[in-house]
């Protein structure tokens, strides 16, 4: 079971961190990738880390704003969100696949296990 946490109401150009917490588990085998949706939208990919979390992928539509990390004793993958835009105003959802290190995932389709989201919106 995977929770995502952190969301709320920020201004343009504001921060914010994003918490993923797999309970009941460890998730330190998994792939774990950040999507959002946005009202009216496809889910998008926002971007992902590997087990060990050495190889990172973003989307470009975020690329140079949000950073992916984890750290394994809390067995936590966070989302830090930096210069947030408008158009980031969406509910973020985490999702994990076990996997062998050193890969990641773009398609929602890859992933097994997600959490219920947590909304973001970014106000002007």
């Amino acid at each position: 079971q995977l929770q995502a946490s952190g969301g709320g109401v920020v201004q343009t150009g504001g921060s914010l961190k994003l918490s993923c917490t797999a309970s009941g588990r460890s998730f330190s085998t998994d792939v774990v990738g950040w999507f959002r949706q946005a009202p009216g939208q496809e889910r998008e990919f926002v971007a992902t880390v590997s087990r060990r979390g050495t190889v990172k992928s973003y989307a470009d539509s975020v690329k140079g704003r949000f950073a992916i990390s984890r750290d394994h004793a809390k067995n936590q993958v966070y989302l830090q969100m930096y210069r947030l835009k408008l158009e980031d105003t969406a509910i973020y959802y985490c999702a994990s696949k076990a996997s062998i290190d050193g890969v990641y995932f773009t398609r929602a389709s890859d992933y097994e296990s997600w959490g219920q989201g947590t909304l973001v919106t970014v106000s002007s």
